[in-house]
């Protein structure tokens, strides 16, 4: 009896996020610990740490800059931490690590051709070894509903149908 690989033979294509990925170092530069009484930004003070701050150590890093204080903390103080981190950060966003990874997924997917899956069965691939945000899976769905035959979320032989072109 000759053992047939149905999955194989199904014509489904699978796409998997974690394929897309973006390689690099995640880092959190949160602005509390510079605040006075992690209130208030002084401006003399928080000048001289940027001035002062040795911000090689963030070459071809991912960062997210915060503030996790209560504080009120005015919108030029997070433009200042950005030019001094430009020249060396692979990308610089602010709010959350999460934020950060939603952002970079979202320019990974938008490099995607949605043309190269037009009537296609696509599984989208649910398990994967690397942190994959939901707004990924949300957007990649929302890149190909427009084109695929079909669309499923998990593995070729064990998927949930989520959309069906009429």
């Amino acid at each position: 009896m000759e053992i047939v690989n149905k999955v194989a033979q199904s014509g489904l294509v699978e796409f998997n996020l974690e394929d897309h990925y973006p390689e690099g170092k995640r880092v959190l530069f949160d602005i509390k610990p510079l605040l006075f009484q992690e209130l208030i930004l002084k401006e003399k003070d928080f000048r001289d740490f940027v001035s002062k701050e040795d911000w090689t150590k963030y070459t071809g890093m991912f960062v997210a800059i915060t503030c996790s204080s209560d504080a009120i903390v005015p919108t030029w103080a997070y433009m200042l931490l950005s030019t001094a981190l430009e020249p060396h950060a692979k990308k610089i966003v602010f709010g959350s690590i999460e934020t950060l990874e939603a952002i970079l997924f979202h320019e990974q997917l938008r490099k995607i051709n949605p043309e190269d899956f037009r009537d296609k069965r696509v599984v989208i691939k649910g398990c994967s070894n690397k942190e994959v945000p939901v707004s990924a899976y949300v957007e990649i769905t929302n890149l190909l509903r427009p084109v695929a035959k079909s669309i499923m979320y998990g593995e070729p032989c064990s998927t949930v149908p989520l959309y069906k072109k009429k």
